[in-house]
């Protein structure tokens, strides 16, 4: 199971670094749960210095799918794995509605993920109007199949897929337990599609819709939620922590 934090455009340095510190002086040895946090780029390497001898890993928001050149404000795959970067999040759909990101671009970057050896947590979900149209599972499956296309995996640990119906983002709204299990099992079998069975079955899959400390036992304890990617609950320690001790008293 992981829980991981999506920081996203908050904290400067100094705030970045003293919340690490907190979740990682709080989370103790949390396995069997992996825990993460994924705060803005230019505070990755101070967090990933401050965490370094605990068990709080560290992820990036982003990445570009080249190695070097003239691209300006992008941040390579190399230069993550370089500061301490384990995870990275991908196809955020933050990235694709305000930044354009398309199917194609996210699997490129997903590839170039895996190549450097860091752990893609790929983003995938439906906005309100297609659940309300009944497009959801096509939605979905676009994303998951188009995302994934060529990706070659050596074991279930070097990929993510993180459930994020958009509708439930950052709107107070939350996805039923049941529907996220829905969907988290059609997930499941898009995987089992492409990787086989044992790797789908191991290969974990994220609530990423507004999961909070009240919501975290009822989402977490559905058979195919394999744990969780939090926006807000993740800025505060205590909230975030207590997500994480749902996270072990049902992994």
């Amino acid at each position: 199971m992981l829980i991981a934090g999506n920081w996203k455009m908050n904290t400067d340095v100094g705030s970045a670094i003293e919340l690490a510190r907190e979740i990682a002086g709080d989370i103790g040895s949390p396995a069997p749960v992996k825990v993460a946090v994924c705060p803005p780029t230019v505070n990755v390497s101070e967090v990933a210095r401050t965490v370094n001898e605990t068990a709080l890993l560290v992820g990036a928001q982003n990445m570009f799918y080249e190695e070097s050149g003239a691209f300006t404000g992008e941040t390579s795959p190399a230069m993550l794995s370089a500061v301490g970067c384990h995870y990275v999040i991908l196809g955020h759909s933050e990235r694709r509605q305000y930044f354009g990101e398309t199917d194609d671009t996210v699997n490129r970057k997903v590839r170039k993920a895996v190549e450097h050896g860091l752990v893609p947590i790929l983003c995938v979900g439906e906005h309100l109007a297609e659940r309300e149209a009944g497009q959801e599972e096509d939605v979905v499956s676009r994303q998951v199949r188009k995302g994934l296309s060529g990706v070659l995996i050596g074991r279930p640990g070097d990929l993510v897929i993180a459930y994020e119906p958009v509708w439930a983002i950052g709107t107070g709204r939350t996805a039923t337990p049941a529907q996220a299990q829905e969907m988290h099992s059609y997930i499941r079998g898009l995987l089992r599609d492409q990787f086989g069975e044992a790797a789908a079955d191991a290969i974990e899959i994220l609530y990423g819709g507004s999961m909070n400390p009240g919501n975290a036992d009822e989402l977490l304890s559905q058979k195919d939620v394999d744990g969780g990617l939090i926006g807000g609950a993740s800025l505060n320690a205590d909230s975030f922590v207590s997500i994480v001790e749902s996270a072990k008293r049902l992994a």
